[in-house]
């Protein structure tokens, strides 16, 4: 197993895989971990040297991070990789909240050292309002709904946002459901989760999305869940640079997972360009 020690002593579990003139570095969302990308790294890996890590309290860099991390520091984390491994020609691949930690990439370091961009099925900005409807849960949740989460226990919270993930979950009766949930939940620290989810629900990463300065390739799910499909027309019309949109039919927010080969055949895809 290799760790990557950052500058503050904390230790990411990551994997180096392949070889090619271009690196990919794919990140996985909240509660997850690089386990969602080893099938399809199987097959970029004999085009590209892929990096697949674990953020911060999750995965297999859950023992050695603890505390209150905020997007920002997922975000100064990556640098501290790209800087550290030598790394050229990259391809940043964020799905869910690792598409968040792309967008404070951008917009605390810039895009000199990237060649592409890859984001999988995620808003700029989670929280609904009168004029943004294209946040979490297809447009439902707003500052309010925030606020009133903030006295549930994080079972329940993390239960909600499942069943919003996969609503075929919904169907499974509660008994059944917990233990398995209860399971993906101790692979990682709650209070990494609990801290990465208020700063994910807080930011407007609007604003960033033009600032982008190198090709932008978004994977949506249609019908999806957690996002509405609709957020491609969105970034098609505020991304500046060259941009292509790629659907993923019969597909929920876990589309890496959901279609693994057309994921890894879209990948090489967009590195291709």
């Amino acid at each position: 197993m290799s760790y990557f020690t950052l500058s503050d002593g904390e230790k990411l579990y990551y994997e180096d895989r392949g070889h090619g003139p271009d690196t990919l570095i794919m990140m996985h969302g909240w509660t997850s971990s690089h386990e969602i990308y080893l099938q399809p790294v199987e097959t970029l890996q004999n085009q590209a040297r892929c990096i697949i890590y674990d953020h911060r309290g999750h995965g297999n860099s859950r023992e050695d991070n603890r505390g209150k991390p905020v997007m920002e520091t997922l975000a100064g984390d990556l640098n501290e990789i790209i800087q550290g491994l030598s790394l050229s020609n990259v391809t940043l691949l964020g799905w869910s909240m690792g598409a968040g930690v792309v967008f404070n990439y951008v917009r605390l370091y810039g895009c000199d050292a990237l060649k592409r961009i890859i984001l999988c099925d995620m808003t700029p900005k989670q929280l609904n309002d009168e004029e943004w409807k294209l946040g979490l849960y297809q447009g439902r949740y707003t500052k309010e709904d925030m606020e009133r989460d903030a006295g549930k226990d994080f079972y329940s919270l993390y239960k909600e946002f499942a069943i919003g993930a996969i609503p075929k979950l919904a169907k499974i009766p509660g008994f059944l459901l917990k233990k398995p949930l209860k399971e993906k939940l101790a692979a990682c620290d709650e209070s990494v989760l609990r801290s990465l989810a208020a700063s994910m629900k807080t930011q407007d990463n609007r604003p960033t999305v033009e600032q982008i300065t190198v090709p932008v390739t978004y994977f949506y799910a249609d019908p999806g869940s957690l996002f509405s499909p609709e957020l491609a027309d969105w970034y098609r019309e505020h991304v500046k640079t060259p941009f292509t949109a790629v659907r993923f039919p019969e597909s929920t927010h876990m589309l890496v997972s959901d279609h693994p080969e057309k994921f890894a055949a879209e990948v090489s895809a967009a590195l291709r360009q």
